[in-house]
């Protein structure tokens, strides 16, 4: 009976559209760095705020860059009392850089991608609460090189499209949200990022700082 109860509660708030959501996969930033050159994988922890959950989320994020086109998918957990047994979600982008290369700093990359979770069933078929996010936007960004170490702000600003569906009914919504962040990238590949996300929502903002490593494999040619 408890458990029904609680069920019931989180069905009826997200049909109403009152339960907190933040970035494309709960608990993790919306990266938008440019299109990457060769492969990438990226490990990341999230701390939303209380507006977006509290909690913490875990990803691992693999992107890949061919020229001017890149994409990448993401795999994450989260929960909101804590790093361990959360709920996982998938998400994955694609990305189409506009202006920039590798002699110029500064680029401008358009983004499109999809987050999916549900909250009571993890990712399997059934449960009562399913979610979708479609955040749609463009980031800019700027590479200062230096002997050792590049170092890389950005600045992303987007729009995220976000349906969620309960018993049976569903509401989607259109909110606005910026993401940005700073990358550290070492001649061998390994770095290290920082960034956050911000959505301004009906009198609330969820956020989320997220922190994390990656490594990059160059492939000749890209």
């Amino acid at each position: 009976m408890r458990i029904t109860t609680h069920r019931t509660v989180l069905i009826l708030a997200l049909a109403l559209g009152a339960a907190p959501a933040a970035a494309q996969v709960p608990g993790i930033p919306v990266y938008n760095s440019g299109v990457p050159r060769g492969i990438g994988l990226y490990a990341d922890v999230g701390f939303p705020n209380d507006d977006a959950g509290g909690g913490t989320g875990l990803a691992l994020t693999g992107r890949a860059g061919f020229g001017p086109l890149g994409a990448t998918a993401i795999i994450s957990s989260y929960n909101p009392e804590g790093p361990s047994g959360g709920d996982l979600s998938v998400g994955a982008t694609g990305n189409y850089r506009v202006f920039g290369g590798p002699l110029v700093p500064l680029s401008v990359s358009l983004q499109a991608g999809v987050g999916y979770a549900k909250p009571d069933a993890g990712l399997l078929p059934g449960g009562d609460v399913t979610q979708w996010r479609f955040p749609i936007g463009v980031g800019f960004a700027l590479t200062i090189p230096n002997p050792a170490l590049a170092i890389r702000p950005w600045l992303a600003p987007r729009i995220d499209i976000l349906r969620r569906s309960a018993d049976g009914g569903s509401t989607t919504d259109t909110e606005f949200a910026l993401s940005g962040g700073l990358e550290l990238n070492t001649l061998s590949g390994l770095g290290i990022h920082a960034a956050y996300d911000l959505i301004v929502s009906g009198g609330l903002n969820p956020g989320v700082l997220g922190l994390g490593a990656h490594y990059n494999f160059r492939v000749p040619g890209l």
